[in-house]
């Protein structure tokens, strides 16, 4: 039978390669370090899951929920803007809750997107940023930038090569997969630009929290005028480790925030009462459960970057996220990314995710999650030592999984 249309435009899941292989060989009782995956393993913290087992033995809770956030949860958000940004937003107009970041990207390109519309994605990207858009019969033009000089100009050459005119810019700063990080200034040229060419900004900040430096990561928000042009979405899966009870935020431009929350409405009924409230009460603590996930990230990152340069794998010390944009190692370079991520499960009981699932111009990286605790990314280390060691002696032996029979 043939396959219906939105999912013919959809790639093969690279990742699912990863995982099928990565839950072979754990049925064959390997001990798979996994650092693919972006999912937290640290509890959420105590005082948020009290909360919640408070507020849940109220049955009237039990009932249908607001999809687009009860008003505490909006006056939460709203009053964390103010606190960390200095962005003053009105919870009723341009605060949303959504199921998470990715479940308000994917609503809102239903919201805004005609067939046709052309949507300018950096390329690699986290997929839902391109795929949201191309599901909703979108069309992406791909940008190789990062978040510095050369951005605008590959975004004019993105205008002036686009029929129709492009409707919206995508930005994702800290960015998942790359790390990089985007400064106010950087906000600034890109605000301006998009306010003389009539493009929406769709910005992505759900590793806001997670910085390493002292140089807490700049919303796109704090521009003056930005909220004519902006929508920016929040998550609280990383910040406060609730990846399972998906509640994040899109805020801004009133007109935008008004079409995404007329299209939840038809879609759901919001998060379960008592995961808003919880998600509340986080949002209007004093700090110390970020600042104590933050403080874990810092020292992992650390231990990876020490231990896997020891290992003979060097890989760039990320400023924020979660995650680390390794370079593969030249050797390997020629089989890309998904092919040196199943060899690094075969012979080195490590997972990551192949750069190539994130967009093209990602091939010659892998993403190192931060997801395990520093005693397991030292034996990952190890593990990966030994086996560019064994290449080193014996490189005939190690042989790209596609290539035999």
């Amino acid at each position: 039978m043939e396959e219906f249309h939105k999912v013919r435009r959809l790639p093969p899941y690279v990742f699912e390669q990863v995982n099928r292989l990565k839950a072979s060989a754990r049925s064959r009782g390997a001990d798979i370090i996994d650092l693919g995956m972006g999912n937290p393993d640290l509890p959420t913290p105590k005082a948020i899951v009290d909360k919640l087992c408070e507020v849940v033995r109220d049955p009237r809770t039990h009932r249908y929920s607001s999809s687009r956030g009860i008003p505490g949860l909006r006056r939460a958000q709203a009053n964390y803007y103010q606190r960390r940004f200095g962005v003053k937003l009105n919870p009723d107009t341009q605060v949303v809750a959504t199921l998470g970041s990715k479940e308000g990207f994917a609503n809102m390109a239903q919201a805004i997107t005609a067939p046709g519309d052309v949507i300018l994605c950096p390329n690699p990207t986290y997929p839902i940023h391109a795929f949201g858009f191309i599901m909703s019969g979108g069309v992406i033009r791909s940008l190789q930038v990062e978040p510095d000089d050369g951005f605008i100009p590959a975004v004019e050459r993105g205008i002036r090569h686009s029929i129709p005119k492009p409707l919206a810019l995508i930005l994702n700063y800290p960015s998942n997969p790359t790390a990089l990080v985007a400064s106010l200034d950087f906000y600034k040229d890109v605000v301006a630009f998009a306010k003389k060419n009539d493009i929406i900004i769709l910005s992505d900040l759900a590793y806001s929290e997670i910085y390493f430096d002292g140089n807490p990561p700049p919303s796109v928000l704090q521009v003056p005028g930005a909220m004519d042009v902006c929508v920016e979405f929040t998550s609280m899966s990383k910040t406060f480790s609730m990846p399972g009870w998906r509640m994040g935020f899109a805020v801004g431009n009133e007109r935008l925030i008004s079409a995404l929350t007329r299209v939840k409405s038809y879609l759901d009924y919001g998060a379960f009462t008592p995961i808003q409230v919880a998600a509340a009460h986080a949002l209007n603590g004093d700090g110390a459960d970020i600042e104590e996930v933050r403080e874990v990230y810092h020292k992992r990152r650390d231990v990876m970057v020490d231990s896997f340069s020891r290992a003979g794998w060097t890989i760039p010390a990320p400023a924020a996220s979660m995650f680390a944009w390794a370079p593969i190692p030249e050797q390997f370079r020629h089989l890309g990314s998904l092919e040196f991520s199943k060899l690094l499960i075969e012979h080195a009981d490590v997972a990551v995710a192949p750069g190539v699932g994130f967009g093209e111009h990602g091939d010659d990286y892998v993403r190192v999650a931060l997801v395990e605790n520093e005693h397991r990314i030292r034996q990952a280390a190890r593990n990966i030592k030994k086996f560019l060691a064994t290449t080193a002696k014996q490189p005939n032996n190690v042989v790209p999984l596609t290539a035999r029979r």
